[in-house]
């Protein structure tokens, strides 16, 4: 038994052709998950070898566009596939309030066409099976696959003044997985990877750029998104043996730059792996948990 993580994307809003948008794929056996989906998700999936009839569920960690201006074409591509597949809707896993609401609100984007298409070939209008839960102030189980091996808990994490942001923990026969979505270094996301193999944070050379960044916008950006050096620091402190980190910000151009962010996170005093971040970069669990490595 073997469980994969995939970056999908580690990307930011603003659009790079080699940077999808945030999203991250966790399989275990035939169980895919979907954490967020950001712009060109759905191709990044298919580069990976998986195509949408093949998720098992999709996890939303908050209601930012970069995260989820790709749903609907995945709700979409599974519906207009589903003759084929008859794999059915696609099930929504996200806190009950703006990420339901937004999810609820996607089939309706593209009416026209599913009149069309209604007419012609599908049996139905799309459908999302929502499974909504309650904004956790601590770790609270959200979902369980229904061969019992893979179990997701999510916990609220702090990137006020976005609300109703969470992060995720994936336990599978061979390991844990944590998701952290967005938000600053927190106790949340501390405790949720505590004992974990491989923890994907988010990463921004905050501390490190304030002087330049200092009155403009990028100033306020920077504020609710997690600094590399406290979350080295952090995850020296949880244990993680593997630290993967994506949705960089700024976006690293050059292999200089990218080595900038794992600099950074040594500052803080983590000693484990570090893996800055690239689409389709793989961290494969093997059995008893052991992370093998990732492949590019």
């Amino acid at each position: 038994m073997t469980t994969t993580v995939t970056l999908t994307g580690t990307g930011v809003p603003f659009p790079s052709p080699d940077r999808a948008g945030p999203g991250v794929l966790v399989s275990h056996e035939d169980v895919h998950l979907q954490l967020d989906a950001g712009r060109s998700t759905l191709m990044r999936l298919m580069q990976a070898g998986l195509g949408p009839h093949q998720l098992s569920a999709l996890f939303l960690t908050h209601v930012h566009s970069d995260h989820v201006s790709d749903v609907a074409d995945l709700v979409h591509t599974r519906w207009i596939q589903d003759h084929l597949y008859g794999t059915g809707p696609l099930p929504v896993v996200a806190v009950d309030g703006h990420a339901s609401a937004f999810v609820r609100g996607v089939p309706a984007a593209n009416a026209y066409d599913v009149d069309v298409r209604v007419q012609h070939v599908q049996d139905g209008p799309p459908e999302v099976v929502g499974h909504w839960f309650d904004l956790p102030a601590a770790p609270t189980e959200v979902w369980r696959s229904p061969c019992g091996r893979v179990v997701v808990e999510a916990v609220r994490v702090r990137h006020e003044p976005v609300e109703q942001a969470v992060g995720y923990r994936i336990t599978t026969p061979d390991g844990v997985v944590v998701v952290s979505g967005d938000t600053r270094v927190c106790e949340e996301i501390e405790d949720l990877a505590t004992g974990a193999d491989v923890l994907v944070h988010e990463a921004c050379r905050g501390a490190s750029l304030a002087e330049h960044v200092k009155g403009t916008r990028f100033e306020t950006i920077f504020s609710y998104h997690a600094d590399t050096t406290a979350l080295g620091a952090m995850a020296r402190r949880t244990g993680v043996p593997h630290l993967v980190l994506t949705h960089l910000i700024p976006a690293p151009d050059t292999p200089g730059q990218a080595d900038e962010f794992e600099d950074e996170v040594r500052r803080g005093g983590f000693e484990g792996r570090v893996s800055v971040g690239h689409d389709l970069l793989t961290v494969t669990l093997g059995d008893g948990g052991g992370v093998k490595g990732d492949v590019r």
